[in-house]
């Protein structure tokens, strides 16, 4: 582990629910002063105070405001996984525009509940090898699925099926982010149609 790796570990891993309850008060107190303040304005300082612990009782946790954001990360990352495992795990429709709504929505969904973090977070947030790894596994699960699917489903008219669920993969995820995470966000509805009609024009042009 490199020591930038280091920087980015909590230092503190709970046993008891008192800890355990501590440490999500930290997040949750993180999660609103990044949103408010920004990166570099939501000091340690002030995610103690909203969390109403001492600053030494926060550092007994992490080392730094680097080591919460990347907690806060490795968060989203899990929530989006799990949603993508919970659409894949279902009966898929038929079509494939139904099956990349699932996708699409299962994204939308995942970034909704605070426009303003994600925004730190797909702008700021540092990231550890152990993360990038984590990102790029996630990626590489769904781009195989994608690809299988492309190769195997009738509506598929691309040639190309490796590249084209790359290019899928990382457009439901770069457009997403940037699209919820925008000072005017979209409507999300809209966007959800849209995006679909996108990527099934691209997928099934002959």
């Amino acid at each position: 582990m490199t020591t930038g790796d280091r920087r980015l570990r909590a230092r503190k891993q709970p046993r008891q629910l008192r800890a355990e309850r501590t440490r999500e008060r930290i997040l949750s107190a993180a999660a609103h002063v990044f949103a408010e303040h920004g990166y570099a304005a939501g000091t340690t300082n002030r995610i103690a105070e909203r969390a109403r612990i001492s600053i030494g009782s926060l550092y007994q946790y992490y080392p730094n405001k680097d080591a919460i954001l990347a907690e806060l990360v490795s968060r989203h990352l899990e929530v989006g996984a799990a949603a993508v495992q919970r659409t894949l795990s279902e009966e898929l429709p038929g079509s494939l525009e139904g099956i990349l709504r699932g996708f699409v929505r299962a994204a939308i969904e995942n970034h909704l509940d605070d426009p303003q973090l994600l925004r730190v977070i797909a702008e700021e947030a540092p990231r550890s090898q152990e993360l990038l790894e984590r990102v790029e596994g996630f990626e590489r699960e769904r781009t195989e699925f994608l690809q299988n699917l492309l190769e195997h489903h009738p509506e598929s008219r691309v040639a190309d099926t490796a590249t084209a669920a790359r290019l899928v993969v990382t457009t439901i995820e770069l457009v997403v982010h940037k699209m919820i995470a925008a000072p005017d966000p979209a409507d999300v509805d809209s966007f959800e149609n849209e995006m679909v009609d996108m990527l099934t024009r691209y997928l099934t042009a002959g």
